[in-house]
């Protein structure tokens, strides 16, 4: 028989997750044709035909709907065998950091350098992604959340609130309220700030929509309308002013999140506590 490789394994799990050559690839950063190869090389292996290869998509057989069952099981071991394994470590390494994309990029990036001055030996790979990472399959070390994990399976410290305000140019300030104009957030936006903000528009005029924080933030600066911001990123930025408003917006907690069994190795840890001390001593600006 031939050695079963967990590289196939993993592309299969991720194809069956994902149903479509395309979307796999863009979750594991490849070209489509080598989680095509390396599915293929799995069939090869176990003698199975594991998908059916229609128009519409990679379908699982009912064979590849079985034994995906049982990749799932490899692939939880395969994960606690990693995290054992981090838990030996020294300060030295790669550690993956999740966070959101605004978080990441106004915020944290901008900091970094006292990290890297203090761990010379750990490597930082930082993530935005709005979409909550799987911490249980390894697809980050440490992420910045804004909500609490659910999952038993891991450890979570709040940091602070994320606080919002309505922010323009200063020169709303000297216009009536029902001549102001917003900028407004689209569908996919978070649920909680977009509803506020729809109840304190009520029937005055949207300017602009977007889905996009920091085309928000640009168009307030350039004097479009009102945008509902996080307090962190305009924090240190005199262009815009807070504009006072009956109520106040919901915030969202912060928080940092890891899986259990990876959480006392020593660079996880140390970039674990790093972050927690860096946004606790900022926390004026949230």
């Amino acid at each position: 028989m031939n050695t079963l490789q967990w590289d196939d394994v993993r592309y299969f799990l991720t194809l069956s997750r994902e149903g479509s050559l395309s979307a796999s690839a863009r979750v594991l950063k490849v070209e489509h044709s080598t989680v095509a190869r390396h599915v293929g090389n799995l069939e090869k292996t176990l003698r199975v035909k594991l998908f059916d290869r229609l128009a519409r998509g990679w379908v699982l057989t009912t064979e590849g709907a079985e034994l995906s069952k049982q990749a799932e099981q490899l692939e939880v071991e395969m994960h606690s065998l990693w995290r054992a394994a981090l838990a030996n470590t020294t300060l030295s390494g790669k550690v993956r950091v999740s966070a959101p994309p605004i978080l990441m990029s106004d915020f944290l990036v901008p900091r970094l350098p006292a990290f890297q001055e203090k761990y010379p030996d750990i490597e930082l790979e930082v993530i935005g992604e709005a979409r909550g990472v799987d911490l249980t399959r390894g697809e980050a070390d440490i992420a910045l959340r804004m909500g609490e994990p659910v999952s038993p399976l891991l450890v979570a410290r709040m940091l602070c609130n994320v606080s919002y305000s309505v922010y323009g140019i200063p020169a709303w300030l000297e216009r009536p309220e029902s001549e102001r104009s917003f900028i407004g957030l689209d569908q996919e936006s978070p649920c909680r700030q977009k509803a506020w903000l729809e109840s304190q528009v009520d029937q005055r005029r949207y300017a602009l929509r977007t889905n996009d924080i920091r085309a928000m933030c640009h168009a307030a600066m350039s004097g479009i309308g009102l945008a509902l911001l996080p307090r962190f990123m305009v924090a240190e930025d005199t262009r815009l002013v807070a504009i006072p408003m009956p109520e106040t917006p919901p915030p969202c907690p912060l928080y940092l999140v890891m899986h259990s069994d990876v959480r006392r190795a020593p660079r996880i840890r140390a970039t674990a506590d790093f972050l927690i001390d860096l946004i606790q001593s900022q926390a004026h600006n949230f």
